[in-house]
């Protein structure tokens, strides 16, 4: 999922000051971030701590709801189709269709935005037809609701596996190479085709990536050792991702931001890989519309905002129009919704 340095700013990063990780536990999100599942003896001897230390540590982030790893379906991998959608509602309405979206099993990043009136989500449908029936026919005819914009996901430049915390320089080049496992095929998700069992395998890695083969094994009718086979297969064909779900106060941010720039055709890729290297980018692709770069971004306080966007979004190549709209309330993240989670638990969108 994402992160900050240790112990405040470190150089170049957009967050500075005291955060409630500490530089151990700054470490142990990038390790898990890197691999979810790996052991914890293996995360220890690579962070150069016992065993204990790490369990326990982990144990009560978890516990406490800072932090969770998640197994996830990539969505493109499987040829899923992902979309940007943004719903204009009556401000007595928002926040109990926001509610309603994010208790779908097909919609994620789920927020209020800016006054309180609008809601972002990022829904998924496995065809044309699947779309039609959230975008066209459900949240249309919603009552209170006047308005809604689907933007379709095209490229990714950042997010997903990588995480904003990879940019941090909480591990080592060194020991990000020895937790690292091997990148999936070169052809994600070629000839994968999902079983009721792999349904749920995946649904219970959502609410816990680190669920036990025991476990696992209970939920699919497999043997653990199926599920170890299984597993590895996922990975390699890039179809199962392991993703950290967590708090974004324990990282010192203040304020998230939905990006939408509107850039000039031959200059979409250059600025979505350049506006993908900023540290304060969690989340970067190229849509549809007239707005076909998104963005978002996590920054200290308004000032640090504002400096970012007038330094390193002003210098983008391209860019003829930008609109900003700043997160009030988060309701759902990358996996499933889980009502007891603390407010301000997220990520990347």
């Amino acid at each position: 999922m994402s992160d900050v340095p240790v112990q405040g700013r470190a150089a170049g990063h957009p967050s500075g000051g005291t955060t409630g990780f500490d530089a151990l536990d700054r470490r142990l999100v990038h390790a898990l971030q890197l691999d979810g599942r790996a052991p914890f003896s293996r995360i220890a001897a690579v962070l150069g701590v016992s065993d204990q230390t790490v369990a326990r540590r982990y144990t009560r982030h978890r516990t406490n709801g800072a932090l969770k790893v998640l197994g996830l379906a990539d969505a493109r991998a499987l040829g899923d189709i992902e979309w940007m959608v943004r719903v204009q509602c009556t401000p007595d309405a928002a926040a109990s269709v926001a509610e309603a979206l994010a208790r779908r099993t097909d919609t994620s990043w789920v927020s209020l935005m800016s006054g309180g009136t609008e809601i972002a989500a990022v829904c998924r449908a496995a065809s044309s037809d699947d779309s039609d029936a959230l975008l066209l026919q459900k949240l249309p005819r919603t009552p209170s609701v006047i308005g809604v914009t689907a933007h379709c996901l095209l490229h990714e430049f950042f997010g997903g596996p990588q995480g904003l915390i990879s940019k941090s320089g909480a591990l080592a080049d060194a020991q990000i190479a020895e937790l690292s496992p091997k990148p999936p095929h070169d052809q994600p998700g070629a000839g994968v085709t999902l079983t009721d069992a792999d349904r749920r395998l995946f649904d219970a890695l959502a609410r816990d990536g680190r669920t036990p083969l025991g476990e696992l094994a209970a939920h699919t009718g497999w043997s653990p050792s199926t599920v170890r086979r299984r597993l590895a297969e996922l990975r390699a064909d890039g179809v199962l991702y392991f993703d950290v779900d967590y708090d974004l106060r324990q990282f010192g941010y203040g304020v998230m931001v939905a990006l939408w720039l509107s850039v000039a055709p031959a200059e979409l890729a250059a600025a979505g890989e350049a506006l993908a290297a900023h540290p304060e980018v969690a989340f970067a692709c190229a849509t549809t519309g007239p707005h076909n770069l998104f963005a978002s971004v996590l920054c200290r306080n308004v000032g640090a905002l504002y400096s970012y966007l007038t330094t390193r979004v002003a210098a983008l190549p391209g860019v003829r129009a930008m609109e900003s709209a700043p997160r009030i309330r988060h309701l759902k993240g990358p996996g499933p919704l889980v009502l007891t989670s603390p407010a301000g638990a997220g990520r990347r969108r």
